[in-house]
């Protein structure tokens, strides 16, 4: 859920002087006594869905990004990196093209919004602090890219490609490619050159990636060697591009959250490979006369989030579209009858995973596999 990165920097965009951005954090002496509770905080989802996105109230401050970007801060310094970006909130992760800033999603700024985006998207993208780093890490890429004016210098066009080139709405990844680093899922790397350099910048900030070893007879190693080249010039200089705009901060967004999540789901429900009768009728055979069994997608339902939970670690593919697809298997095995027998819960199960699995890769091997940016 990772959007594209290239956002024009003048959409409702706002002058440094009109709404500050996000302070580097304070010693903990010095900083403010925590926010009250939103009214909000404890409206069943229904209720909350009606909120206007400004409506929320929500900051950096006070919250649990406030340490996140306290060890970003300690990544960059430990790499002699002296460029800091500034951070607002917005309705999703990105960085505007021409802005050495990064928008960082309004639901991690509270942990009932943060249950509020579990619900409607199945997962947090950024959630837990590990997932948050590597996306932070790889944000800094775009903003440092930005602050300096990097895409401009001939050896990263010659490297990573054209920045001019176009954001495609889906892309199509080799999943075995290694031109390429790998940092965040779906082989984000390959999406656009911007991104490219983006997860380059994240493999090679993270202290603990060891990327020599890792990558060492890999081709994307090339890229990682420019990489630190590049960083160790710019390091101490201070950045071409020093404004402080904030584009689609969160106080002028004015759609609700059931508006926000209904975009936002039909972005990422978007085509999947059929599942073809012959499969649901392998996992849910004809059983025998007098034996006990129940509706198939009674079953399908019950393992539902299991299954997608373990379809989604190992393809890379979305939990939201995964859902999809069960459902469409739910819906479909309605439709043909089927029957599962009580008893066989164990197989049946890792049959069904199975199926899935191989179903999601023949499609990524495909070459039709297309990934919403």
């Amino acid at each position: 859920m990772l959007v594209s990165d290239a956002v024009p920097a003048d959409a409702d965009a706002i002058p440094p002087s009109e709404e500050p951005a996000a302070p580097a954090p304070a010693p903990a002496a010095a900083r403010a006594p925590k926010p009250a509770v939103p009214r909000w905080a404890k409206w069943p989802d229904e209720k909350l869905l009606d909120v206007r996105m400004c409506d929320l109230g929500v900051t950096i401050e006070g919250s649990v990004l406030e340490k996140r970007l306290a060890e970003l801060t300690e990544e960059l310094a430990g790499r002699g990196i002296m460029f800091r970006p500034h951070f607002w909130l917005s309705d999703e992760w990105f960085t505007p093209d021409g802005v050495p800033g990064i928008a960082i999603p309004f639901y991690l700024a509270h942990p009932r919004l943060a249950r509020l985006e579990q619900e409607q998207m199945l997962e947090v993208e950024g959630g837990t602090r590990s997932w948050c780093m590597r996306i932070l890490r790889h944000e800094v890429g775009h903003a440092i890219d930005n602050a300096y004016m990097l895409r401009r210098r001939r050896r990263r066009q010659a490297l990573f490609g054209s920045s001019s080139v176009p954001y495609p709405e889906f892309y199509t990844p080799k999943p075995y490619s290694r031109s390429f680093v790998l940092h965040i899922d779906n082989w984000y790397a390959q999406s656009h050159p911007d991104e490219d350099f983006a997860e380059t910048f994240a493999v090679w900030v993270n202290p603990r990636s060891d990327w020599r070893r890792r990558y060492h007879d890999w081709p994307a190693l090339k890229k990682l060697e420019y990489m630190d080249e590049l960083m160790r010039e710019i390091s101490a200089q201070p950045p071409l591009v020093d404004n402080r705009t904030l584009v689609d901060p969160l106080r002028r967004i004015r759609r609700t959250l059931r508006q926000h999540y209904k975009k936002k789901a039909e972005h990422y429900g978007f085509d999947y490979p059929d599942f073809y009768d012959r499969d649901l009728r392998r996992l849910f055979p004809m059983p025998a006369d007098g034996t006990r069994s129940v509706r198939a997608s009674r079953f399908i339902n019950r393992i539902r989030k299991d299954v997608r939970r373990t379809v989604a670690a190992w393809t890379g593919v979305y939990q939201y579209t995964i859902d999809q697809v069960i459902e469409e298997m739910a819906e479909r095995s309605d439709e043909l009858q089927l029957r599962f027998t009580a008893g066989a819960e164990d197989r049946t199960k890792s049959d069904f995973i199975v199926v899935l699995t191989v179903q999601t890769m023949n499609y990524l091997h495909s070459g039709r596999h297309r990934v919403a940016l």
